[in-house]
């Protein structure tokens, strides 16, 4: 069995005060190995996003612990935390978060960049990696130019760049058609999941259940079941 990524244990989170106070996230647990596609699947505010940024070492939990390949993350400090999500974990989102005054390779580069690598040198690793998500062709575009699927494909190469362990993707397929949406998590299930890689997915998209290794689902910030990808 492949060893374990990621084990979360007890999760709390709270959003508001008062009368307006909200629990997100309700003494939630998951573990999730190397080689593994994990779904994370559930209503809207039912918690998947929240969870997922607390197991990324974005948003701190109120109570409850997260493992990262035997560290517990919200144990350490600032800056320790800061270098492992910029090392550690590759973060897809939703809305693509591309620089629109920026290349297509400068967009991908931005991880490297971020870590003291040689403009030309990660300009060189973005470009490979834009070849691996097949858009070499479109290096010197703008994010404009591309579509939603194109867009998407990017903003993976940019999180597979500096090879993070831990990719997480939320709502991959949200601003895709069907068949684009199935065609992108073909591609991360075939070309990206490896056995030194563990992917974590938060999504509604029943059309793309079938990529799945696991399903956790969620409801009211709890987990509430969870399902092989074959079930």
């Amino acid at each position: 069995m492949a060893a374990v990524a990621i084990r979360a244990s007890q999760l709390v989170k709270w959003f508001g005060e008062g009368r307006a106070r909200t629990l997100a996230v309700d003494h939630a647990a998951l573990e999730a190995r190397f080689g593994e596609m994990l779904f994370i699947v559930g209503p809207s505010g039912s918690g998947k996003t929240t969870l997922l940024s607390i197991i990324s070492g974005i948003l701190r939990p109120d109570e409850g612990t997260v493992t990262v390949k035997d560290t517990d993350i919200w144990r350490l400090s600032k800056d320790a935390l800061a270098e492992f999500r910029l090392r550690t974990v590759g973060f897809v989102f939703q809305d693509y978060h591309l620089f629109p005054r920026l290349t297509t390779a400068e967009n991908v580069a931005i991880p490297l960049i971020l870590q003291n690598v040689d403009w030309d040198k990660a300009l060189g690793e973005a470009e490979k990696y834009l070849e691996v998500v097949g858009l070499h062709e479109r290096i010197g575009l703008p994010p404009f130019k591309l579509s939603g699927g194109e867009q998407q494909r990017v903003a993976i190469a940019r999180a597979i760049v500096s090879q993070p362990q831990i990719l997480v993707l939320d709502e991959p397929t949200a601003s895709l058609d069907g068949d684009t949406g199935r065609r992108i998590l073909s591609f991360v299930h075939d070309h990206i999941l490896n056995d030194q890689r563990c992917i974590l997915i938060v999504t509604h998209d029943a059309r793309i259940f079938e990529y799945a290794d696991r399903i956790l689902r969620m409801e009211d910030g709890r987990i509430t079941g969870t399902v092989t990808g074959t079930e």
